[in-house]
C-alpha cells in the first residue's frame, strides 16, 4: 500500500469514469467560466445536465457570455460534490474542473430535450413548470466539450493518507505538482 508523502501534491487523486458520472448526474450546480473582451475571468453558477461526457446548460443571448463564448470558445466549468442535494455517503466527494470548448445552439430540437432533461432534474415535482419558464425565442444552450480535466478525490486522499491505497489506484500528477511544486520561482 502507498502512504502520502507529499500533501500538497493534490492532482494524484482522480476520480474513475464511473465516478465522474456520479458526480456529473448528482450535482445540482456548476459555476461557468471564461474571459472577457479585457481578459478578466468571469464566473456564474449554473444548473447543468451531463449528456455523452459534456457539460450542457442554458442562459439568455443577451448575456455577456453569449458574446464572449463567440468570440473565444475556451471555457473552464466547475462542479463541487457541494451541489449534491442528495446524501454523499454513497456519492464521490470532491471537485472537477473541466477546461473545454464551448459551442452555442439554438435550434429547437436541442432546446427541446435539453429543456426537458434540465426541468426534470431541477424541478422532479412540477417539471412542466419549469420548461415554460425556460422556453423563450432568446435562450442559448451552451454544450462544453472537455479537453482536460482538474480533479480531486477527497476520499481517495483520505485513503491515501491512512495507507489504504495502492499506487495504481493514484492519478499522475500535473506539472504543476510533479515539477513547480519544488521550484516555483
Amino acid at each position: 500500500m502507498s502512504k502520502l508523502s507529499y500533501p500538497e501534491a493534490v492532482s494524484i487523486y482522480p476520480f474513475n469514469n464511473n465516478e465522474i458520472d456520479m458526480i456529473m448526474n448528482n450535482a445540482m450546480e456548476c459555476t461557468l467560466m471564461w474571459s472577457t473582451k479585457d481578459g478578466w475571468p468571469v464566473g456564474v453558477i449554473h444548473s447543468f445536465i451531463w449528456k455523452n461526457n459534456k457539460i450542457w446548460l442554458t442562459f439568455l443571448a443577451h448575456r455577456h457570455r453569449a458574446a464572449a463564448i463567440r468570440r473565444d470558445n475556451r471555457v473552464s466549468v466547475t462542479i463541487s460534490s457541494r451541489a449534491y442535494e442528495t446524501d454523499v455517503q454513497n456519492l464521490p466527494v470532491g471537485a472537477i474542473t473541466f477546461k473545454g470548448e464551448g459551442v452555442l445552439f439554438d435550434d429547437e430540437e436541442t432546446k427541446g430535450w435539453f429543456y426537458k432533461a434540465l426541468s426534470e432534474k431541477n424541478s422532479p415535482d412540477n417539471p412542466q413548470s419549469m420548461f415554460e419558464i425556460l422556453n423563450s425565442p432568446t435562450r442559448l444552450i451552451l454544450c462544453v466539450t472537455p479537453t482536460k480535466k482538474i480533479m480531486y478525490n477527497k476520499r481517495l486522499a483520505e485513503a491515501h493518507a491512512k495507507g489504504e491505497v495502492s499506487e495504481d489506484r493514484l492519478g499522475k500528477p500535473l506539472e504543476s505538482d510533479a515539477i513547480r511544486m519544488n521550484n516555483p520561482l
